[in-house]
Protein backbone atom coordinates (compact mmCIF):
# COMPACT_ATOMS: atom_id res chain seq x y z
CA UNK A 1 0.00 0.00 0.00
CA UNK A 2 1.08 3.59 -0.74
CA UNK A 3 2.12 5.68 2.15
CA UNK A 4 -0.47 8.53 2.95
CA UNK A 5 2.01 11.64 3.81
CA UNK A 6 -0.39 14.49 3.63
CA UNK A 7 -2.73 12.99 6.44
CA UNK A 8 0.38 11.88 8.72
CA UNK A 9 1.38 15.70 8.27
CA UNK A 10 -2.09 17.54 8.97
CA UNK A 11 -2.85 15.02 11.64
CA UNK A 12 0.97 15.89 13.75
CA UNK A 13 0.45 19.58 12.56
CA UNK A 14 -1.19 20.56 15.92
CA UNK A 15 1.41 19.10 18.27
CA UNK A 16 4.18 19.92 16.41
CA UNK A 17 2.96 23.65 16.99
CA UNK A 18 2.63 23.41 20.55
CA UNK A 19 6.51 22.05 20.98
CA UNK A 20 7.45 24.60 18.35
CA UNK A 21 8.47 27.29 20.67
CA UNK A 22 9.64 24.78 23.21
CA UNK A 23 12.11 23.83 20.60
CA UNK A 24 13.33 27.53 19.19
CA UNK A 25 13.95 27.98 23.03
CA UNK A 26 16.04 25.17 23.61
CA UNK A 27 18.27 26.32 20.78
CA UNK A 28 18.96 29.78 22.40
CA UNK A 29 20.07 28.16 26.02
CA UNK A 30 23.82 28.87 26.68
CA UNK A 31 25.91 25.92 25.93
CA UNK A 32 26.52 25.28 29.57
CA UNK A 33 22.55 24.36 30.15
CA UNK A 34 21.53 23.73 26.63
CA UNK A 35 22.04 20.01 26.80
CA UNK A 36 19.76 19.04 30.08
CA UNK A 37 17.45 22.47 29.13
CA UNK A 38 16.95 20.45 25.66
CA UNK A 39 16.51 16.67 26.94
CA UNK A 40 13.81 18.24 29.00
CA UNK A 41 12.06 19.64 26.45
CA UNK A 42 12.49 17.03 24.12
CA UNK A 43 11.30 14.73 26.21
CA UNK A 44 7.82 17.06 27.33
CA UNK A 45 7.06 17.11 23.47
CA UNK A 46 7.43 13.12 22.92
CA UNK A 47 4.93 12.86 25.87
CA UNK A 48 2.49 14.71 24.59
CA UNK A 49 3.06 13.76 21.00
CA UNK A 50 3.08 9.84 21.38
CA UNK A 51 -0.34 9.23 23.80
CA UNK A 52 -2.64 6.36 23.00
CA UNK A 53 -4.95 8.43 20.71
CA UNK A 54 -2.69 10.21 18.53
CA UNK A 55 -1.06 6.64 18.16
CA UNK A 56 -3.84 5.39 16.67
CA UNK A 57 -5.01 8.48 14.54
CA UNK A 58 -1.44 9.27 13.36
CA UNK A 59 -0.09 5.65 12.64
CA UNK A 60 -1.99 2.95 10.79
CA UNK A 61 -0.14 -0.72 9.84
CA UNK A 62 0.53 0.24 6.05
CA UNK A 63 2.03 3.90 7.45
CA UNK A 64 4.36 2.13 10.51
CA UNK A 65 5.80 -0.12 7.70
CA UNK A 66 6.93 2.92 5.28
CA UNK A 67 8.53 4.67 8.22
CA UNK A 68 10.28 1.42 9.06
CA UNK A 69 11.52 1.02 5.49
CA UNK A 70 12.14 5.03 4.84
CA UNK A 71 14.07 4.59 8.28
CA UNK A 72 16.69 2.01 7.82
CA UNK A 73 17.19 2.72 4.41
CA UNK A 74 18.49 6.21 5.44
CA UNK A 75 19.95 4.88 8.30
CA UNK A 76 22.25 2.66 5.91
CA UNK A 77 23.23 5.31 3.99
CA UNK A 78 24.66 7.80 6.34
CA UNK A 79 26.54 4.67 8.02
CA UNK A 80 28.30 3.98 4.46
CA UNK A 81 28.97 7.53 4.05
CA UNK A 82 30.49 8.07 7.59
CA UNK A 83 33.00 5.00 7.47
CA UNK A 84 33.95 6.15 3.87
CA UNK A 85 35.06 9.11 5.59
CA UNK A 86 33.06 11.54 3.48
CA UNK A 87 31.12 12.48 6.26
CA UNK A 88 32.05 14.93 9.33
CA UNK A 89 30.54 13.38 12.82
CA UNK A 90 28.78 16.96 13.45
CA UNK A 91 26.46 16.36 10.40
CA UNK A 92 25.41 12.86 11.41
CA UNK A 93 21.95 14.45 13.19
CA UNK A 94 21.05 16.52 10.09
CA UNK A 95 21.23 14.30 7.74
CA UNK A 96 19.17 11.23 9.85
CA UNK A 97 16.30 14.00 10.41
CA UNK A 98 16.28 15.46 7.53
CA UNK A 99 16.61 19.16 5.95
CA UNK A 100 12.95 19.89 5.45
CA UNK A 101 10.10 19.73 7.99
CA UNK A 102 8.55 16.88 5.98
CA UNK A 103 11.52 14.87 6.36
CA UNK A 104 12.19 15.36 9.69
CA UNK A 105 8.98 14.85 10.61
CA UNK A 106 9.15 11.31 8.57
CA UNK A 107 12.78 10.26 9.83
CA UNK A 108 11.97 11.32 13.62
CA UNK A 109 9.05 8.73 13.57
CA UNK A 110 11.01 6.11 11.67
CA UNK A 111 14.07 6.17 13.92
CA UNK A 112 11.96 5.71 16.91
CA UNK A 113 10.29 3.08 16.05
CA UNK A 114 13.70 1.09 15.28
CA UNK A 115 15.24 2.01 18.49
CA UNK A 116 12.10 0.55 20.01
CA UNK A 117 12.26 -2.45 17.82
CA UNK A 118 15.93 -2.91 19.02
CA UNK A 119 15.25 -2.46 22.54
CA UNK A 120 12.06 -4.80 22.79
CA UNK A 121 14.75 -7.32 20.58
CA UNK A 122 17.39 -6.76 23.66
CA UNK A 123 14.76 -7.29 26.45
CA UNK A 124 13.21 -10.01 25.12
CA UNK A 125 13.01 -13.29 27.28
CA UNK A 126 15.93 -16.25 26.62
CA UNK A 127 15.09 -19.59 26.25
CA UNK A 128 14.54 -21.27 29.79
CA UNK A 129 17.33 -22.55 31.62
CA UNK A 130 17.83 -26.26 31.54
CA UNK A 131 18.40 -26.37 35.42
CA UNK A 132 14.37 -25.04 36.12
CA UNK A 133 13.41 -28.02 33.90
CA UNK A 134 11.39 -30.24 35.21
CA UNK A 135 13.16 -33.86 35.53
CA UNK A 136 11.28 -37.46 35.66
CA UNK A 137 12.91 -40.27 36.58
CA UNK A 138 11.82 -43.57 34.59
CA UNK A 139 12.76 -46.95 35.73
CA UNK A 140 11.75 -49.49 33.54
CA UNK A 141 12.99 -53.52 34.44
CA UNK A 142 15.38 -54.91 31.30
CA UNK A 143 15.26 -58.81 31.23
CA UNK A 144 19.16 -59.92 30.61
CA UNK A 145 19.90 -62.95 29.81
CA UNK A 146 21.40 -65.85 32.42
CA UNK A 147 25.26 -66.72 32.38
CA UNK A 148 24.07 -69.80 30.73
CA UNK A 149 22.16 -68.76 28.01
CA UNK A 150 24.98 -66.76 27.46
CA UNK A 151 27.17 -69.87 27.16
CA UNK A 152 24.83 -71.39 24.93
CA UNK A 153 24.40 -68.84 22.11
CA UNK A 154 28.24 -68.75 22.02
CA UNK A 155 28.23 -72.61 21.30
CA UNK A 156 25.36 -72.19 18.62
CA UNK A 157 27.32 -69.49 16.61
CA UNK A 158 30.69 -70.30 14.71
CA UNK A 159 33.60 -68.32 15.17
CA UNK A 160 36.75 -67.51 12.80
CA UNK A 161 40.26 -66.39 13.34
CA UNK A 162 42.23 -64.56 11.48
CA UNK A 163 46.33 -64.75 11.24
CA UNK A 164 49.28 -63.01 9.83
CA UNK A 165 53.05 -64.33 9.85
CA UNK A 166 56.06 -64.20 7.15
CA UNK A 167 57.87 -66.80 6.01
CA UNK A 168 61.12 -67.96 7.49
CA UNK A 169 64.16 -69.22 6.85
CA UNK A 170 63.99 -73.20 6.69
CA UNK A 171 59.91 -72.92 6.78
CA UNK A 172 58.16 -76.17 5.21
CA UNK A 173 54.47 -75.79 4.18
CA UNK A 174 53.73 -77.90 7.29
CA UNK A 175 55.15 -75.80 9.80
CA UNK A 176 54.25 -72.20 8.18
CA UNK A 177 50.47 -73.45 8.37
CA UNK A 178 51.01 -74.84 11.77
CA UNK A 179 51.52 -71.35 12.84
CA UNK A 180 48.56 -69.96 11.12
CA UNK A 181 46.45 -72.28 13.38
CA UNK A 182 45.59 -74.31 10.36
CA UNK A 183 45.16 -78.04 11.09
CA UNK A 184 43.62 -79.48 7.53
CA UNK A 185 44.52 -81.63 5.67
CA UNK A 186 42.20 -81.55 2.46
CA UNK A 187 43.76 -78.02 2.10
CA UNK A 188 47.41 -79.16 2.70
CA UNK A 189 46.64 -81.59 -0.17
CA UNK A 190 44.86 -79.13 -2.39
CA UNK A 191 47.97 -76.82 -2.27
CA UNK A 192 50.39 -79.10 -3.24
CA UNK A 193 48.57 -80.38 -6.11
CA UNK A 194 46.53 -77.63 -7.65
CA UNK A 195 48.53 -75.93 -10.12
CA UNK A 196 47.91 -72.23 -9.14
CA UNK A 197 48.24 -72.92 -5.40
CA UNK A 198 51.09 -74.51 -5.76
CA UNK A 199 52.78 -71.37 -5.52
CA UNK A 200 52.40 -70.76 -2.11
CA UNK A 201 55.18 -73.78 -2.08
CA UNK A 202 57.63 -71.02 -2.70
CA UNK A 203 58.33 -69.80 0.77
CA UNK A 204 61.12 -67.46 0.02
CA UNK A 205 62.22 -65.94 3.61
CA UNK A 206 60.13 -62.51 4.42
CA UNK A 207 57.08 -63.24 2.46
CA UNK A 208 54.15 -62.16 4.29
CA UNK A 209 50.89 -65.03 4.62
CA UNK A 210 47.84 -64.39 5.74
CA UNK A 211 45.39 -67.15 6.71
CA UNK A 212 41.73 -67.48 7.97
CA UNK A 213 40.26 -70.45 9.73
CA UNK A 214 37.15 -71.62 12.07
CA UNK A 215 38.12 -72.76 15.92
CA UNK A 216 38.90 -76.07 14.91
CA UNK A 217 41.51 -75.29 12.53
CA UNK A 218 40.23 -75.80 9.11
CA UNK A 219 41.02 -73.26 6.37
CA UNK A 220 38.60 -71.02 4.95
CA UNK A 221 40.76 -68.55 3.35
CA UNK A 222 44.69 -67.95 2.69
CA UNK A 223 46.26 -65.47 0.55
CA UNK A 224 49.95 -65.54 0.09
CA UNK A 225 51.80 -62.90 -2.36
CA UNK A 226 53.99 -64.01 -5.22
CA UNK A 227 56.27 -62.69 -7.81
CA UNK A 228 55.58 -60.33 -10.53
CA UNK A 229 53.07 -58.24 -8.03
CA UNK A 230 50.69 -61.20 -7.87
CA UNK A 231 48.93 -62.67 -5.04
CA UNK A 232 47.82 -66.54 -4.25
CA UNK A 233 44.01 -67.09 -2.64
CA UNK A 234 43.28 -69.91 -1.80
CA UNK A 235 38.87 -69.84 -0.83
CA UNK A 236 37.17 -73.05 0.66
CA UNK A 237 33.63 -73.31 -1.19
CA UNK A 238 30.59 -76.01 -0.61
CA UNK A 239 32.39 -78.16 -2.90
CA UNK A 240 35.46 -78.06 -1.87
CA UNK A 241 38.80 -75.36 -2.59
CA UNK A 242 39.39 -72.92 -5.50
CA UNK A 243 42.82 -71.10 -6.20
CA UNK A 244 43.35 -68.03 -8.38
CA UNK A 245 46.22 -65.35 -8.88
CA UNK A 246 45.10 -61.80 -8.95
CA UNK A 247 46.99 -58.36 -9.57
CA UNK A 248 47.80 -57.14 -5.97
CA UNK A 249 47.54 -54.14 -4.51
CA UNK A 250 50.48 -52.64 -4.66
CA UNK A 251 52.28 -49.72 -2.92
CA UNK A 252 54.59 -47.22 -4.49
CA UNK A 253 57.31 -45.66 -2.84
CA UNK A 254 60.24 -43.03 -4.07
CA UNK A 255 63.43 -43.81 -2.38
CA UNK A 256 66.75 -42.10 -2.70
CA UNK A 257 69.67 -43.52 -1.98
CA UNK A 258 73.73 -42.42 -2.29
CA UNK A 259 77.21 -44.05 -1.82
CA UNK A 260 81.15 -43.81 -2.55
CA UNK A 261 82.43 -46.36 -4.75
CA UNK A 262 85.66 -47.77 -2.29
CA UNK A 263 86.42 -50.96 -4.20
CA UNK A 264 83.68 -51.77 -6.81
CA UNK A 265 80.42 -50.37 -7.92
CA UNK A 266 78.08 -53.57 -6.73
CA UNK A 267 79.71 -53.24 -3.28
CA UNK A 268 79.15 -49.79 -2.54
CA UNK A 269 75.65 -50.25 -3.62
CA UNK A 270 74.90 -53.25 -1.75
CA UNK A 271 76.32 -51.09 1.44
CA UNK A 272 73.96 -48.22 -0.04
CA UNK A 273 70.82 -51.33 -0.09
CA UNK A 274 70.20 -50.64 -3.41
CA UNK A 275 68.85 -53.66 -5.28
CA UNK A 276 71.08 -55.26 -7.96
CA UNK A 277 68.16 -54.70 -10.89
CA UNK A 278 68.57 -50.74 -10.24
CA UNK A 279 72.09 -50.92 -10.25
CA UNK A 280 72.13 -52.73 -13.43
CA UNK A 281 69.70 -50.22 -14.82
CA UNK A 282 71.71 -47.28 -13.33
CA UNK A 283 74.65 -49.03 -15.50
CA UNK A 284 72.48 -49.04 -18.32
CA UNK A 285 71.61 -45.15 -18.10
CA UNK A 286 75.25 -44.51 -18.32
CA UNK A 287 76.79 -46.59 -20.43
CA UNK A 288 76.49 -44.50 -23.34
CA UNK A 289 78.83 -42.38 -21.12
CA UNK A 290 81.30 -44.25 -18.79
CA UNK A 291 83.22 -47.07 -19.59
CA UNK A 292 82.07 -49.11 -15.96
CA UNK A 293 85.38 -51.51 -16.99
CA UNK A 294 87.97 -49.13 -16.81
CA UNK A 295 86.66 -45.54 -16.10
CA UNK A 296 85.53 -46.44 -12.02
CA UNK A 297 87.69 -44.07 -9.25
CA UNK A 298 87.85 -44.65 -5.96
CA UNK A 299 86.43 -41.91 -4.79
CA UNK A 300 83.52 -41.45 -7.18
CA UNK A 301 80.02 -41.13 -5.64
CA UNK A 302 76.42 -41.97 -6.96
CA UNK A 303 72.87 -40.50 -6.10
CA UNK A 304 69.97 -42.26 -7.00
CA UNK A 305 65.96 -41.67 -7.04
CA UNK A 306 64.23 -44.75 -7.82
CA UNK A 307 60.69 -46.23 -7.60
CA UNK A 308 60.15 -49.23 -5.02
CA UNK A 309 57.08 -51.61 -5.07
CA UNK A 310 55.31 -52.97 -2.01
CA UNK A 311 53.06 -55.58 -0.78
CA UNK A 312 51.51 -55.43 2.83
CA UNK A 313 55.00 -53.92 4.09
CA UNK A 314 56.53 -56.57 2.08
CA UNK A 315 59.37 -55.74 -0.99
CA UNK A 316 58.17 -56.75 -4.01
CA UNK A 317 60.48 -55.38 -6.95
CA UNK A 318 61.76 -52.31 -7.91
CA UNK A 319 60.59 -49.58 -10.64
CA UNK A 320 62.21 -46.92 -12.91
CA UNK A 321 64.94 -44.78 -11.72
CA UNK A 322 63.59 -41.32 -12.22
CA UNK A 323 66.67 -39.72 -11.68
CA UNK A 324 70.13 -40.53 -11.43
CA UNK A 325 74.23 -38.81 -10.74
CA UNK A 326 77.16 -40.43 -10.59
CA UNK A 327 80.45 -38.51 -10.33
CA UNK A 328 83.40 -40.02 -12.00
CA UNK A 329 86.97 -38.59 -11.89
CA UNK A 330 85.44 -35.33 -10.41
CA UNK A 331 82.78 -34.88 -13.60
CA UNK A 332 78.94 -34.84 -12.72
CA UNK A 333 76.89 -37.37 -15.10
CA UNK A 334 73.14 -36.18 -14.46
CA UNK A 335 70.06 -37.70 -15.76
CA UNK A 336 66.55 -37.95 -14.97
CA UNK A 337 63.38 -39.96 -16.75
CA UNK A 338 60.64 -37.77 -18.23
CA UNK A 339 57.99 -38.95 -20.18
CA UNK A 340 57.30 -38.28 -23.45
CA UNK A 341 54.50 -39.46 -25.44
CA UNK A 342 56.31 -38.95 -28.98
CA UNK A 343 59.31 -42.64 -28.00
CA UNK A 344 57.98 -45.70 -28.29
CA UNK A 345 59.47 -46.78 -24.67
CA UNK A 346 56.58 -43.76 -23.46
CA UNK A 347 59.21 -41.45 -22.10
CA UNK A 348 63.36 -41.40 -21.83
CA UNK A 349 66.20 -40.17 -19.61
CA UNK A 350 67.67 -36.62 -20.50
CA UNK A 351 70.25 -34.41 -18.98
CA UNK A 352 69.35 -31.95 -16.92
CA UNK A 353 69.29 -29.00 -19.87
CA UNK A 354 66.81 -31.24 -21.79
CA UNK A 355 69.18 -33.30 -24.58
CA UNK A 356 68.73 -36.92 -24.50
CA UNK A 357 71.32 -39.10 -22.41
CA UNK A 358 70.71 -41.66 -25.00
CA UNK A 359 73.82 -41.97 -27.72
CA UNK A 360 73.42 -43.77 -31.02
CA UNK A 361 76.46 -46.36 -29.84
CA UNK A 362 77.38 -47.72 -26.40
CA UNK A 363 80.46 -47.37 -25.28
CA UNK A 364 80.84 -51.27 -24.70
CA UNK A 365 78.55 -54.18 -25.39
CA UNK A 366 79.39 -55.87 -22.66
CA UNK A 367 78.62 -54.62 -19.05
CA UNK A 368 81.43 -55.39 -16.90
CA UNK A 369 84.47 -56.96 -18.61
CA UNK A 370 88.14 -55.69 -20.19
CA UNK A 371 90.31 -55.00 -23.11
CA UNK A 372 92.48 -57.65 -23.93
CA UNK A 373 93.43 -56.85 -27.30
CA UNK A 374 93.21 -53.77 -29.17
CA UNK A 375 92.79 -52.09 -32.73
CA UNK A 376 95.78 -52.01 -34.74
CA UNK A 377 98.62 -54.25 -35.56
CA UNK A 378 99.52 -57.23 -33.24
CA UNK A 379 101.11 -60.23 -33.00
CA UNK A 380 98.11 -63.22 -33.45
CA UNK A 381 98.51 -65.30 -30.90
CA UNK A 382 97.66 -68.56 -33.14
CA UNK A 383 99.86 -67.96 -36.09
CA UNK A 384 102.31 -65.69 -34.16
CA UNK A 385 102.88 -63.42 -37.12
CA UNK A 386 102.12 -59.64 -36.90
CA UNK A 387 98.43 -59.04 -38.22
CA UNK A 388 95.70 -55.57 -38.46
CA UNK A 389 93.49 -56.41 -35.04
CA UNK A 390 90.59 -55.08 -36.86
CA UNK A 391 88.69 -54.97 -33.80
CA UNK A 392 88.63 -54.78 -30.02
CA UNK A 393 88.72 -57.87 -27.90
CA UNK A 394 86.83 -57.75 -24.88
CA UNK A 395 87.57 -60.81 -22.21
CA UNK A 396 84.44 -62.25 -20.12
CA UNK A 397 83.61 -65.56 -18.61
CA UNK A 398 81.64 -67.59 -21.28
CA UNK A 399 77.61 -66.82 -21.23
CA UNK A 400 78.12 -63.03 -20.41
CA UNK A 401 75.70 -61.72 -22.58
CA UNK A 402 75.94 -59.35 -25.19
CA UNK A 403 74.07 -56.53 -26.29
CA UNK A 404 73.34 -54.69 -29.36
CA UNK A 405 75.40 -51.44 -29.80
CA UNK A 406 72.67 -49.11 -31.44
CA UNK A 407 69.30 -49.73 -33.20
CA UNK A 408 68.92 -51.51 -36.22
CA UNK A 409 68.81 -54.81 -38.89
CA UNK A 410 70.56 -58.37 -38.22
CA UNK A 411 72.64 -58.67 -41.45
CA UNK A 412 73.86 -61.70 -41.08
CA UNK A 413 73.62 -64.43 -38.25
CA UNK A 414 75.47 -67.99 -37.96
CA UNK A 415 79.00 -69.48 -38.35
CA UNK A 416 82.08 -67.30 -40.06
CA UNK A 417 85.15 -69.12 -40.21
CA UNK A 418 87.90 -68.32 -37.50
CA UNK A 419 84.93 -65.86 -35.83
CA UNK A 420 82.92 -68.75 -34.92
CA UNK A 421 79.42 -67.80 -34.57
CA UNK A 422 79.05 -64.21 -35.99
CA UNK A 423 76.68 -61.77 -36.42
CA UNK A 424 76.43 -58.59 -37.72
CA UNK A 425 73.64 -55.83 -37.57
CA UNK A 426 73.29 -53.01 -40.04
CA UNK A 427 72.72 -49.36 -38.51
CA UNK A 428 71.24 -46.64 -40.24
CA UNK A 429 73.88 -45.67 -43.29
CA UNK A 430 77.01 -45.65 -42.90
CA UNK A 431 77.56 -47.50 -39.67
CA UNK A 432 77.79 -51.26 -38.95
CA UNK A 433 78.76 -53.39 -36.01
CA UNK A 434 79.91 -57.13 -35.69
CA UNK A 435 80.48 -59.51 -32.96
CA UNK A 436 82.74 -62.73 -33.00
CA UNK A 437 83.40 -65.80 -30.96
CA UNK A 438 80.20 -66.17 -29.59
CA UNK A 439 79.39 -68.98 -27.33
CA UNK A 440 76.27 -69.20 -28.68
CA UNK A 441 73.40 -66.07 -30.66
CA UNK A 442 70.53 -65.49 -28.72
CA UNK A 443 66.95 -67.01 -30.10
CA UNK A 444 65.32 -65.61 -32.57
CA UNK A 445 68.63 -63.26 -33.69
CA UNK A 446 67.69 -63.99 -37.26
CA UNK A 447 68.51 -62.29 -40.56
CA UNK A 448 66.04 -59.40 -41.27
CA UNK A 449 65.42 -59.27 -37.46
CA UNK A 450 65.49 -55.38 -35.93
CA UNK A 451 67.03 -54.93 -32.56
CA UNK A 452 66.68 -52.11 -30.71
CA UNK A 453 70.08 -50.99 -28.52
CA UNK A 454 70.70 -53.03 -25.67
CA UNK A 455 69.08 -55.92 -26.77
CA UNK A 456 70.81 -59.13 -26.13
CA UNK A 457 72.00 -60.68 -29.13
CA UNK A 458 74.25 -64.05 -27.85
CA UNK A 459 76.65 -64.86 -25.21
CA UNK A 460 80.49 -65.11 -24.69
CA UNK A 461 82.04 -67.70 -25.81
CA UNK A 462 85.83 -69.24 -27.52
CA UNK A 463 84.09 -70.62 -30.66
CA UNK A 464 86.12 -70.68 -33.98
CA UNK A 465 89.92 -69.38 -33.81
CA UNK A 466 90.50 -68.42 -30.08
CA UNK A 467 92.33 -68.87 -27.43
CA UNK A 468 90.06 -68.13 -24.46
CA UNK A 469 86.26 -66.66 -24.10
CA UNK A 470 86.01 -63.08 -25.44
CA UNK A 471 83.96 -61.47 -27.68
CA UNK A 472 85.66 -59.71 -30.58
CA UNK A 473 83.84 -56.44 -31.59
CA UNK A 474 84.33 -54.41 -34.85
CA UNK A 475 82.64 -51.13 -35.84
CA UNK A 476 82.52 -50.02 -39.51
CA UNK A 477 81.96 -47.03 -41.30
CA UNK A 478 81.23 -47.24 -44.73
CA UNK A 479 82.61 -51.24 -44.94
CA UNK A 480 85.74 -49.39 -43.34
CA UNK A 481 87.18 -51.15 -40.26
CA UNK A 482 87.22 -48.14 -37.20
CA UNK A 483 88.45 -47.81 -33.67
CA UNK A 484 85.43 -48.23 -31.84
CA UNK A 485 86.52 -46.12 -29.07
CA UNK A 486 87.68 -43.43 -31.06
CA UNK A 487 84.05 -42.86 -32.25
CA UNK A 488 81.65 -40.08 -31.53
CA UNK A 489 78.53 -41.20 -32.27
CA UNK A 490 75.48 -38.55 -32.39
CA UNK A 491 72.93 -38.68 -29.96
CA UNK A 492 69.39 -38.16 -30.13
CA UNK A 493 66.84 -35.16 -30.50
CA UNK A 494 67.23 -33.08 -27.71
CA UNK A 495 63.55 -31.67 -26.06
CA UNK A 496 62.37 -28.03 -27.25
CA UNK A 497 59.26 -26.04 -27.03
CA UNK A 498 55.90 -27.20 -24.66
CA UNK A 499 58.00 -30.59 -24.27
CA UNK A 500 61.01 -28.48 -22.83
CA UNK A 501 59.05 -26.18 -20.46
CA UNK A 502 57.04 -29.63 -18.90
CA UNK A 503 60.53 -31.11 -18.44
CA UNK A 504 61.74 -28.24 -16.68
CA UNK A 505 59.52 -28.46 -14.24
CA UNK A 506 59.96 -32.85 -13.38
CA UNK A 507 64.11 -31.36 -13.27
CA UNK A 508 63.39 -28.82 -10.45
CA UNK A 509 61.89 -30.96 -8.33
CA UNK A 510 64.77 -33.90 -8.83
CA UNK A 511 67.04 -31.34 -8.34
CA UNK A 512 66.17 -30.73 -4.60
CA UNK A 513 66.69 -34.25 -4.17
CA UNK A 514 70.02 -34.42 -5.03
CA UNK A 515 70.84 -31.22 -3.16
CA UNK A 516 69.17 -33.32 0.27
CA UNK A 517 71.92 -36.25 -0.83
CA UNK A 518 75.07 -33.59 -1.77
CA UNK A 519 77.24 -34.38 1.30
CA UNK A 520 78.12 -31.07 1.33
CA UNK A 521 74.28 -29.74 1.59
CA UNK A 522 74.56 -32.31 4.34
CA UNK A 523 77.36 -30.66 6.25
CA UNK A 524 75.70 -27.28 6.10
CA UNK A 525 72.42 -28.93 7.64
CA UNK A 526 73.99 -30.22 10.22
CA UNK A 527 75.54 -26.81 11.60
Amino acid sequence: MRFDLSRFVQSGKRLLEQGKQHMLTSLQVPRRHAQTSRNFILSESFRQFFTPANLRSLFAKKNIHHLFTAGKQQVVVVREMHRAGHLHPRYLPRLLAGTTRKNRIISSAALFFAVCAFGAAAVAPLAPDASDMPVHTVTQDIQLPTLAEQIASLDVEKHFFMREDRVRLGDTLGTLLTRLGVEDAAATSFIKSDGTARAILQLRAGKMIQAKTDESGQLYWLSMSAADGKEIIVTRTDSGFTASDVAADLERRVEMRSGTINSSLFAATDAAHIPDAVTGKFVDMFSTEIDFRVDLRRGDRFNLVYETYWQNGTYVRPGRILAAEFVNAGRSHQAIWFDNDTSEQGGGYYTFDGKALKKAFLKSPLEFTRVSSGFGSRVHPISGKIKQHKGIDFAAPTGTPIRAAADGVIDFSGWKGGYGNFVTIRHWNPYATSYGHMSRIAPGMKRGTKVRQGDVIGYVGTTGFSTGPHLHYEFLVNNVHQNPRNMDAPTARPLSGEELQRFHLAAADMEHRFALMNPAAIKVAAR
